[in-house]
């Protein structure tokens, strides 16, 4: 069982990227020139790397009020038929600047809902897909999926669509807490969709809780915990809870004296944490739990995981192709996301134009931090020689300053200085972005200057 000491919690609950990207998309620019983005992409084809694609299904029937997802709240059902049809033309023009030699190894489908699409409109999308790109037989395919409005027939067309992992939000099973944050759902639907998923033969099933909620207590959520882990879940995610009312104005109809004091925040946290981790799941790190043997468990041990957009990832050295509306894309050089607004979107792929409002061209700087940052928050540990070689500068020299910074760190026993680097310490683990904060110079300028809302808390 992994233990939490809530005076280190206390300590480093402090604003911080959470590092899907580095540079974080707060430094993308509207800037970055689409012919740039075009150029990136075709010299980047030369190459048959390994390809992850990202579907945004913006659309939800109604609106969750704790919710920092981009969404299109609609109950127009012929909105998703439109909106595919505009997805196939993103990928008729990405597919014409990919090398037939790619093999989709990944796939992901996220929100808003989407399970939003009919079930029809599944299978198209599946169909769409094999189309533009060729996908290989071992692909990971995974879809986000919202059971208060889903039935049979959605999980039978998203297996055969090609899906084979499924996430489930749930969030929280109190009653008293859905009731504020407007998602009602009885823990029997979430039971049932777990029933329905395995049933239809999927590999992998996760659950989504959030912490942090209006009226969450320890007790209230213990049993949350206690009810969910009877569905055996394969995988968790825990995720705070950001409180952005000046971004998401929904989120000022939750009422402040229902939000848990930060203290009962850090113990619903150390409930979760030393809970799961004494049933069986390793603590990937970040939010993300996965059972002993699991795949993700695996890569970390082996030292195959990866982090992006997605977050925690066993494919690795695969670029990201994303379409739909605010979707992000990523190559080794230059990442970029597409138009935020659904009409923009629209009228930039009516124009035979490839969608990007913003994105980010690395340096040779940023490409050496970027490879860090991933390392060490994947493998919770950094072999300084063996950095060395694969970013091809000396590591120790080129981070001196960054590796003395982390003298701080080891006292409070986050880490432990090793003959040829450094590793990550059990405890260390719950504050793993703090660590990675250490190697980016971004951070310190922007918390001397803080502006609102610019990164959630570590915790």
């Amino acid at each position: 069982m992994l233990s939490v000491d809530l005076e280190q919690i206390r300590k480093y609950n402090v604003p911080g990227p959470r590092y899907t990207s580095y540079p974080p998309a707060v430094h993308f620019k509207p800037e970055l020139s689409t012919q740039l983005v075009l150029d990136s992409l075709r010299e980047n084809n030369r190459t048959a790397r390994d390809i992850s694609l990202y579907f945004h299904i913006p659309f939800c029937h109604s609106l969750c009020w704790y919710c920092g997802c981009n969404t299109v709240i609609t109950r127009n059902q012929s909105q998703s038929r439109t909106y595919l049809d505009y997805l196939g033309k993103e990928m008729a023009f990405i597919s014409r600047l990919t090398n037939p030699q790619r093999k989709v190894t990944q796939i992901h489908l996220g929100g808003g809902t989407p399970t939003f699409l009919t079930p029809d409109e599944i299978r198209r999308h599946g169909e769409m897909v094999r189309q533009y790109f060729q996908v290989a037989p071992d692909v990971e395919s995974s879809v986000e999926v919202d059971p208060r409005r889903l039935r049979r027939e959605h999980i039978e067309a998203l297996r055969q669509a090609g899906h084979n992992r499924l996430s489930i939000g749930v969030q929280d099973i109190d009653p008293h807490v859905q009731a504020a944050i407007n998602r009602i759902q009885p823990f029997e639907l979430s039971r049932q969709t777990v029933e329905w998923a395995r049933a239809c033969g999927f590999q992998s099933i996760s659950i989504d809780l959030i912490y942090g909620l209006p009226h969450q207590t320890v007790n209230s959520f213990a049993t949350t915990l206690d009810r969910i882990l009877t569905l055996q879940p394969d995988r968790l995610a825990l995720f705070s809870y950001a409180h952005v009312p000046w971004i998401k104005p929904a989120q000022k109809l939750l009422k402040a004296e229902a939000m848990p004091p930060a203290e009962t925040k850090f113990a619903i946290f150390k409930l979760a944490v030393e809970r799961l981790t004494s049933e069986g799941y390793a603590y990937i790190g970040m939010d993300h739990f996965a059972r002993r043997g699991d795949e993700l468990e695996i890569a970390q041990r082996e030292g195959k995981l990866q982090r992006n957009f997605q977050g925690y990832s066993t494919r690795a050295g695969a670029d990201i192709h994303a379409f739909g509306m605010t979707s992000i894309s990523q190559t080794p050089d230059i990442y970029w996301q597409n138009e935020k607004l659904l009409k923009r979107y629209y009228d930039r792929l009516d124009a035979g134009e490839l969608p990007v409002a913003c994105g980010y061209a690395l340096n040779s700087d940023d490409r050496l931090r970027r490879d860090t940052i991933m390392r060490l928050m994947c493998d919770m540990k950094l072999d300084y020689p063996s950095m060395s070689r694969s970013l091809g500068v000396d590591f120790s020299s080129y981070f001196a300053r960054e590796i003395a910074g982390l003298a701080n760190l080891e006292q409070d026993g986050l880490i432990e200085t090793e003959r040829h680097g450094m590793r990550v310490t059990q405890s260390g683990r719950l504050l793993i972005r703090n660590i990675a904060m250490c190697f980016d110079p971004h951070v310190a300028e922007q918390l001397k200057a803080p502006r609102e809302g610019v990164y959630s808390r570590t915790i």
